[in-house]
Formats: C-alpha cells, structure tokens, sequence
C-alpha cells in the first residue's frame, strides 16, 4: 500500500512539473532574460547540457517541451514545441 502512495506522489509532481511548459509560460520569455528568471517561470529544468560557454536546457518531454540556450547565463535563443 505505501508503495501505491509513492507513486501517486511522484505522479503527481511529474503533473505538476509538466503544467509550466505551455504557451503561456513560452510568451514569457525573452532573450537577454537570466537563469534564475527563467527558472522563476518555468521551474527546474527537467535537464541540462552545456559546453564551450553554452548551455542547454530543457523543460518537458518529446511531445511538449521548452528549450532555452545560454550564454554567459542569459538567454540567447528559446524554442518551444507542442505547447498549448
């Protein structure tokens, strides 16, 4: 039985995480913006990747997600797909 209530538990933050990614949140953002205002609109990012100065980050899965690119930790592009 506790096992069920893990699971519905992390369910639900996977829910709750995903309910950031949308258009909404998308029109938000802005080149130039930092991490931490990005963060502050769509949460944690669901992961990371960075190299030479650029970094990567991604919020969402395959079949809705954000994508934000940094450099020197402000915003230079976004991108966004199946949003609503």
């Amino acid at each position: 039985m506790k096992w069920r209530l893990a699971l519905l538990l992390v369910g639900s933050l996977v829910l709750a995480g995903c309910g950031k990614v949308n258009q909404e949140n998308y029109s938000r953002l802005k080149a130039g913006q930092t991490k931490a205002e990005v963060e502050q609109i769509l949460g944690a990012p669901t992961e990371c990747a960075g190299a030479l100065g650029v970094t990567t980050c991604t919020w969402g899965d395959r079949g809705s997600f954000i994508s934000v690119q940094y450099l020197n930790d402000k915003v230079a592009m976004f991108a966004g797909q199946g949003l609503r």
